[in-house]
């Protein structure tokens, strides 16, 4: 099957069907896993491991690959000499972005950013309505995985959108109420 997905990728000339390809698999492996977890394995702890592996392999790659191939997007953390942590949030220019993606890879980067974490926001209501505790940490700590890249990728998007400096100090979350194109002028 996943044979089957990557030569579909690749008949669809994709420029980065690996990529594309990756950016889904973690994340909708781990939500059939948790799906199915109860008949994998009756143990609680194995499946809680294995999706927070997967969302972890899924977090590292959405970060680091798929989102610097597929939108030329990227953002991390960084310490000045003075010890002071700050975040740097960049965007390829659409001129050098001949490296990037195809219109089709950004519209699958950005349907999986946003649909999986509200994928995971329908299992945290349905986990506290079934009062399934331990479930909901789970849930919990898969959701801020999925959300901690979308937020990251937005900000980057705002950059991009403003052709602001990649380090800007000053942006709010008012910034998406204000500027809803951000968001919806992606997909």
């Amino acid at each position: 099957m996943i044979l089957l997905l990557h030569l579909l990728l690749l008949v669809l000339n994709f420029r980065h069907p690996l990529a594309s390809f990756f950016h889904l698999f973690f994340r909708v492996v781990a939500i059939v896993i948790y799906l199915f977890c109860d008949w994998i394995s009756e143990n609680f702890s194995s499946c809680f491991v294995l999706i927070i592996t997967l969302l972890s392999f899924d977090f590292w790659s959405v970060k680091n690959v798929t989102g610097r191939l597929l939108v030329g997007l990227r953002w991390w953390n960084q310490i000045d000499e003075d010890g002071k942590s700050f975040w740097v949030f960049e965007a390829k220019k659409t001129s050098q972005g001949k490296n990037t993606g195809t219109e089709t890879e950004a519209r699958i980067f950005w349907l999986g950013l946003i649909i999986c974490p509200l994928i995971w926001t329908l299992f945290f209501f349905s986990s506290l309505f079934s009062m399934k505790i331990k479930w909901l940490s789970l849930v919990v700590a898969s959701f801020s995985l999925q959300v901690a890249n979308l937020y990251g990728y937005l900000r980057c998007k705002a950059v991009e959108k403003d052709d602001q400096p990649p380090d800007t100090h000053s942006f709010t979350g008012q910034q998406f109420l204000q500027r809803p194109d951000i968001i919806f002028g992606i997909l």
